[in-house]
């Protein structure tokens, strides 16, 4: 029976994939949603780390089970803050509460994220909002949508009518990243119309797919903040890139997503 189940699994094109990526995303989200309404006090790091970890807990109890079904040769990656480049073959790289210290301060942006990582590309991911059932997906030559609708980038073509934002580095982050990413936002704050400065990445990042805003950028960053959003940005008609205008990977020590129309303006601010 679980041979024949994996042989079925295996067989699965990624559309098909995806359509039940999303299922056991959505239902991950459903978990994480009737917890969310109070704000979760906590009085030292151990006791927020120990609120994160329920919250993650609660997602991952379906989302590791079903994504192992549907992919049982996909390895898994244990810590979605860790960065840097994955061993060949297929992961999945999931956040199974994106902006989980939102969800325990009951503030609204928050998201549950699983993409499927094939020797280092990804291939595949969905983020889910469950606040509003707001559903993006993105596969490689696919094109992005949110609930099966297209999703393009904006076409704006000056920075100084864009709207742009960035995430803060995390806790305990080096000095030089946090300094560097003070000096984006002051660079920013000159050349674009609007700044945003929010946590988590993702939900910038659809917003850019989306072309509601027109550029992000983040340094440092882990896999599970950025390769959700790189695909759906792609696949929306964006451009990727670290934030001196070179490929981007997971090693990258930066990261930006831009219209196309004022990717290379971003990429001079940046650099200035």
């Amino acid at each position: 029976m679980s041979e024949m189940l994996q042989t079925t699994d295996a067989a699965l094109s990624d559309a098909d994939l995806l359509d039940r990526t999303a299922d056991a995303v959505r239902a991950a989200g459903a978990a994480l949603r009737e917890r969310f309404g109070e704000v979760v006090r906590y009085g030292s790091r151990e006791e927020l780390m120990a609120a994160l970890a329920v919250n993650d807990n609660a997602a991952l109890a379906i989302l590791r089970p079903a994504l192992t079904e549907l992919r049982p040769q996909a390895r898994w990656v244990e810590d979605e803050l860790d960065g840097g480049a994955l061993p060949a073959g297929e992961w999945w790289v999931v956040d199974p509460a994106e902006g989980n210290v939102n969800h325990l301060h009951a503030l609204p942006e928050w998201a549950v994220t699983a993409t499927l990582v094939r020797d280092n590309r990804p291939v595949l991911t969905v983020v889910h909002l469950p606040l509003t059932g707001e559903t993006y997906t993105a596969r490689t030559g696919g094109g992005a949508h949110l609930d099966g609708r297209p999703l393009h980038v904006s076409s704006t073509a000056d920075l100084g009518l864009g709207i742009v934002a960035t995430s803060q580095a995390r806790p305990d982050e080096d000095e030089q990243v946090v300094r560097r990413v003070g000096a984006s936002i002051t660079a920013m704050l000159f050349d674009a119309l609007v700044v945003r400065v929010a946590v988590p990445a993702t939900l910038h990042l659809v917003n850019v797919a989306a072309g509601r805003i027109d550029a992000f950028w983040q340094f440092a960053g882990a896999r599970a903040d950025l390769l959700p959003g790189a695909l759906l940005v792609t696949e929306a008609g964006g451009t990727i890139s670290d934030a001196g205008g070179r490929p981007w990977t997971p090693q990258s020590g930066s990261f930006l997503a831009a219209a196309p129309g004022i990717h290379a303006q971003a990429v001079a601010t940046l650099t200035r």
